[in-house]
């Protein structure tokens, strides 16, 4: 499919198919449950239960950890079984994990709820990638991720919002009922999968030339797929694996700004990605994919230069309009990234290995979002504040090396550059 002057909103909702439309349909009210609870979890854990704040921590690392751990399976069960039965039975225990979470009030309990909810962490990314490849391609599937994207982070910046006009550490009852909340928002998919969409099963048949060998470490012989999940694994660790940790260290304890800024800037964050998203994706449409990623590199890397300029004016109204600007270009490179990373996946995968192909750009990611963290408490706790920005960019730079790397080796149909159509001469 071709990019086309019907660019907009109303363009794209009348060009997806039935199928497409009932998969969108969900996504906000879903993360409207994520965002209900995501900025209060530990908040929960700490305040309102009682349990330590190291404690508290530990815990919130098993969602990351479980996740992890079930994505290898999970990516081989969508390929046996169905992208929709996979998504569905994650989806149960997201469920699951929140109500236990919702009425935990022992450590152990909270670690059960937690640990289910990581499951629908580990699964979700391989099974609804899949599903969607199965229900959408071409152009417009890339431009679906981005749209998906789009709402999904409306869903939890609303979200967001509402919890923190609701939750009273003072009447724990309250968290009870976000996190119940939470929980029911997953019903709403699990009703479309067993109700208007109860036909997919998003599973491609083996082809007969198939190879024998197609598990992961065969798979990740291919030099782009290798490139490929290196470039998932420093995007998450330069990027989301920033957000929680690195950034808000930084813009406290180098910037010297309020926290009530640092809860602003992620609502710029919000704010930019919800309006760029289509304004981003009609650019990029029809233009190689890996060209799109360096681009993405290249924005991050200055979001995070623009960043370490506070450490100059420390504690001022300039580091708080920066701090502020750097959420929103780090927005514009966010969504550079979620309408071209899944498409490029997707586009490369044949179709009956999808949910391996998926399950190791989730695990790749997951990995990056683990070992952020990390680096950036040690760098940042030791003082190192000018080395935490340049490794950063450094890792950027690294992004952009290893998406010309992957444009190098693949066909330019999966790179996203749609052949011109013939014309015959008179």
């Amino acid at each position: 499919m071709t990019s086309s002057p019907r660019s907009g909103a109303l363009a794209f909702w009348s060009d997806l198919p039935n199928d497409g439309r009932w998969l969108l349909s969900t996504v906000v009210v879903q993360f409207f449950g994520r965002g209900l609870t995501l900025p209060f979890t530990i908040i929960y854990l700490h305040e309102v239960r009682g349990f330590s704040l190291g404690l508290s921590g530990t815990l919130m690392g098993l969602i990351a950890v479980v996740g992890l751990l079930v994505t290898g399976p999970a990516g081989a069960m969508v390929d046996r079984y169905g992208a929709r039965r996979v998504m569905l039975t994650g989806l149960v225990f997201a469920v699951a994990g929140y109500s236990v979470l919702a009425l935990a009030t022992t450590p152990v309990v909270a670690a059960v709820g937690l640990a289910l909810f990581g499951v629908q962490l580990g699964v979700g990314w391989p099974s609804v990638n899949a599903l969607v490849a199965t229900v959408v391609d071409g152009d417009l599937r890339q431009r679906y991720y981005g749209v998906n994207f789009a709402l999904l982070n409306l869903g939890v910046g609303v979200g967001g919002v509402v919890g923190g006009l609701v939750v009273d550490v003072e009447r724990p009852g309250t968290f009870v009922a976000a996190f119940l909340v939470n929980a029911a928002t997953f019903l709403a998919p699990i009703v479309v999968l067993l109700g208007p969409l109860r036909h997919l099963h998003g599973r491609a048949e083996r082809p007969d030339d198939a190879g024998a060998a197609e598990g992961y470490l065969s798979i990740l012989r291919r030099p782009e797929v290798l490139w490929l999940s290196g470039l998932g694994l420093l995007a998450a660790f330069v990027g989301y694996g920033q957000m929680e940790g690195g950034f808000p260290a930084f813009a406290r304890q180098v910037a010297e700004v309020s926290t009530r800024t640092i809860g602003f800037a992620f609502v710029v964050n919000t704010v930019a990605i919800v309006a760029l998203q289509f304004w981003v994706m009609n650019r990029v449409s029809g233009r190689r994919r890996t060209r799109v990623l360096a681009l993405m590199a290249g924005v991050w890397a200055l979001a995070w230069l623009l960043l370490g300029v506070t450490g100059i004016f420390p504690g001022g109204t300039t580091a708080v309009v920066i701090v502020l600007a750097f959420h929103g270009v780090f927005g514009l490179g966010e969504t550079l990234m979620q309408s071209t990373l899944p498409a490029l996946t997707n586009e490369m995968a044949p179709a009956h290995l999808r949910g391996r192909y998926n399950a190791l750009g989730s695990g790749a990611f997951q990995a990056g979002t683990i070992a952020g963290p990390v680096a950036a408490g040690f760098l940042l706790e030791h003082g190192l504040a000018g080395a935490f920005i340049a490794v950063l960019v450094v890792g950027c730079v690294g992004i952009a090396g290893m998406a010309f790397a992957v444009g190098r080796r693949v066909s330019p149909e999966v790179n996203g550059v749609r052949p011109e159509p013939s014309t015959t001469s008179a």
